[in-house]
């Protein structure tokens, strides 16, 4: 893939970002944004990412001419960048807001498509929404607002949750769930910077929602571990987080990204996106 030479500005410099970073920067693009430690600063420096440190509060100054990029998850008053710089999005060169699946509730199994209303069913979805409507305003209606399920890839996989112990089988009749791995994250939104006129939602998800235990017990298989013990979803010890997701059930379609983009996940399903970052391991172990 190749892109033109341009300037990523980005408020949250995090695990998605950073993959995406490590497409566009080789191809000549810059890359700046916000981390919340001096320490994550520096390191970031040294790799040739111009990071400064914004704890969410007051000022910043973004270049006139960046493409922004979004990814701090709100607060009470929604998406503290849009507070803080919602001004200037009028001088960005387009708008991308890091949102998630969750804004549509719990559709007990049915799908969510781009156009399907909001029903945020939690104070954190509705921060979401609140979010969303808040860069869509600073934007002028040029905002893409990307909806994201459960996200995955090296270092945040079903692996490291066997290897440790804390993996855990919970089963709940029905219940389905899509993700994404974080390098089709990458490549959608390296698609997205591409189409700077692209407006409006956007899904970058795989193409098989499946329940969670298969997703576990596949990744067991592959290690060649037994997988956990099944636990009714009555009996699991779930932290406020995990149990939120269970409480929503819904497929997530990737149609518009797939037709206004050109873009195609990589990993269709969870079973190619764990073997490649099996892989990957055993390559840099080797």
């Amino acid at each position: 893939m190749t892109f033109p030479q341009s300037l990523l500005f980005v408020f949250g410099l995090g695990y998605s970002a950073l993959q995406l970073s490590g497409r566009l920067r080789p191809a000549g693009w810059k890359v700046a944004g916000t981390v919340r430690t001096a320490a994550k600063a520096a390191y970031l420096k040294a790799l040739g990412i111009d990071a400064s440190v914004w704890t969410g509060e007051g000022p910043v100054d973004v270049p006139a001419g960046a493409h922004w990029l979004i990814t701090l998850p709100p607060g009470r008053q929604g998406c503290p960048a849009a507070l803080a710089a919602g001004r200037q999005a009028g001088n960005a060169r387009s708008v991308t807001y890091l949102s998630t699946t969750g804004v549509y509730g719990d559709l007990k199994g049915g799908w969510a498509f781009e156009w399907s209303p909001v029903a945020p069913s939690s104070p954190r979805a509705a921060a979401r929404v609140l979010a969303e409507t808040q860069w869509r305003d600073a934007s002028q209606g040029r905002a893409r607002l990307v909806r994201l399920p459960g996200i995955y890839g090296p270092g945040r996989s079903p692996f490291d949750r066997l290897r440790d112990g804390t993996a855990q089988c919970v089963i709940k009749p029905g219940q389905v769930f899509s993700r994404v791995h974080v390098d089709d994250i990458a490549s959608g939104l390296g698609a997205l910077v591409q189409r700077p006129e692209a407006t409006g939602v956007f899904h970058l998800c795989d193409d098989l929602s499946a329940p969670p235990q298969d997703v576990t017990t596949f990744a067991a298989q592959l290690l060649g571990m037994a997988p956990p013990p099944e636990i009714a979803f009555g009996h699991a010890q779930l932290s406020d987080m995990a149990a939120s997701f269970y409480a929503e059930c819904k497929r997530v379609a990737n149609a518009r990204a797939k037709a206004a983009l050109g873009w195609r996940p990589a990993y269709p399903t969870y079973r190619e996106g764990l073997r490649a970052i099996l892989t990957a391991q055993s390559t840099a172990s080797s």
